[in-house]
């Protein structure tokens, strides 16, 4: 059984990771993926869960083996298990962490489609390279933390085609912001899928990573930005294009303003909303959903001379946000799951401690793998090889889980394909992969080795020598 789950997840990921060759999108993949894991799982259960303690103790079985020929209904037991506890449970999770997102991401298609993004982007008009090449990355940090690397990326990109003309001009200025933008989402808990994830599932808190993270994430970003600035020199040619929104028309500067803090006060506070009520993030998240959707509705009725398809409603709104990520990460989370209930991923956890047992290499490691596999299943499968302790590198906020959200994060940088940002970067500008890798890949590894190094010496010297 175990051979096959393997053969069948490294097929399907070759698959996901093939994406565009194979012109098959890889949401389509991953929820085949998970459903073929899960049926190969259920009909060799048996096997795995005979010997597990939790499966014992779920229906009060205190030995199994000898006295397997007198439980008859031992079959039924373990099929109820597995659909009633594990599937349950592992949807549970993942639920949690796709709530969040459909939520968040709601929240910034509203503020995009109010144009409340140009309150920033506005702001940003010098025609100096280096200068603009400093302005881009720094925002893109900040904004990255606040909102995501996904949607901070769009949002940039969507700028350098107002300020930079010139195709291969852009293509570096995107690639920096690449860098930005996983750099600024490693050190919050909201600002990556892979921080959400350890964030949701209570492996780090929102203090913590930000505070242990927040120089090695910078130095991440600072270092590429030092080497790259050194080839931006002279002026920019601007191309003349200027684009609006159909509610540009309709909705007031003031207006913008409100949605816009509105919007980004909802993000921001849900670490707080979790710190004082101890619900799960997508709790928060949706409570500010509903207040930014009351306000629009009230807005918009306002507002009757506006047409109505022209009105940026919730209703409407929710057509922009892409599901198609969120049924991508629905399957490939619940794939890793089953490989976690199956026990493989633990086989696979001692197997790394026995060959390479220095947990910073290990993450390390996964970092670099990121850049080249998706870095979500590689976060979900080390938090199903894993357990999280009560003391210790493995206790909550403790070395492994948070250099595991900067390794994975800023590590997805070394490639174009290893990360949101940067495959949004390949959409939208057709940048291509070697280009990439001959002009921004060192710089990425360059940050990213900055940083963890970083990281080790404050972990292993810094904070000791305070005694903290």
């Amino acid at each position: 059984m175990e051979l096959l789950m393997i053969a069948v997840f490294v097929a399907g990921y070759a698959g996901i990771v093939m994406e565009h060759p194979l012109k098959v999108n890889k949401a389509a993949t991953a929820l085949l993926l998970c459903a073929l894991l899960w049926t190969i799982y259920i009909f060799h259960a048996d096997e795995v869960l005979l010997s597990s303690e939790e499966f014992l103790a779920h229906f009060n079985l205190e030995k199994i083996g000898e006295f397997t020929s007198a439980l008859p209904d031992l079959h039924e037991k373990v099929i109820k298990y597995v659909t009633e506890v594990q599937i349950i449970e592992g949807l549970g999770d993942v639920a949690s962490t796709l709530f969040f997102l459909m939520g968040a991401m709601t929240i910034v298609e509203l503020i995009d489609a109010h144009r409340g993004f140009s309150i920033i982007t506005d702001k940003i008009a010098t025609n100096n390279k280096k200068k603009l090449l400093w302005l881009l990355s720094f925002v893109t940090f900040f904004m990255s933390a606040v909102l995501d690397n996904l949607t901070t990326t769009i949002v940039m990109v969507m700028l350098l085609r107002k300020l930079v003309a010139d195709k291969t001009e852009r293509w570096k200025y995107a690639g920096i912001i690449v860098i930005a933008a996983n750099a600024g989402g490693a050190f919050s808990p909201i600002g990556d899928v892979t921080t959400i994830m350890l964030w949701v599932k209570g492996n780090i808190t929102s203090g913590s990573v930000i505070t242990n993270l927040f120089i090695p994430s910078l130095l991440a970003m600072l270092v590429p930005l030092i080497i790259a600035g050194m080839s931006f020199k002279g002026e920019l040619t601007t191309p003349n294009n200027a684009s609006n929104s159909a509610t540009n028309n309709f909705i007031t500067e003031s207006e913008k303003k409100i949605i816009f803090f509105m919007g980004i006060g909802s993000l921001v506070f849900v670490p707080i909303f979790k710190t004082f009520t101890h619900l799960p993030p997508f709790i928060g998240v949706l409570l500010g959903l509903s207040i930014l959707w009351i306000y629009t509705e009230v807005l918009y009725h306002k507002k009757k001379s506006i047409p109505e398809n022209e009105k940026a409603r919730i209703s409407s709104v929710l057509k922009r946000v892409d599901f198609t990520t969120i049924l991508f990460f629905l399957g490939i989370l619940m794939a890793v799951n089953a490989l976690q209930c199956a026990g493989i991923l633990r086989e696979l956890a001692l197997y790394l401690d026995a060959s390479i047992g220095n947990k910073y290499a290990i993450d390390f490691i996964i970092g670099i793998l990121s850049s080249i596999i998706d870095n979500v299943p590689l976060v979900a499968g080390s938090m199903g090889m894993y357990p999280i302790e009560e003391v210790g590198v493995m206790a909550t906020d403790g070395m492994f889980w948070t250099f595991l959200a900067y390794c994975a994060g800023v590590g997805g940088s070394v490639l174009i394909v290893g990360s949101a940002a940067g495959v949004i970067v390949m959409g939208l500008e057709k940048v291509d992969f070697v280009w990439y890798l001959k002009n921004i890949s060192l710089l990425a590894f360059v940050g990213y080795l900055s940083g963890a190094a970083f990281y080790y010496l404050q972990e292993e010297i810094i904070l000791p020598l305070l005694g903290l």
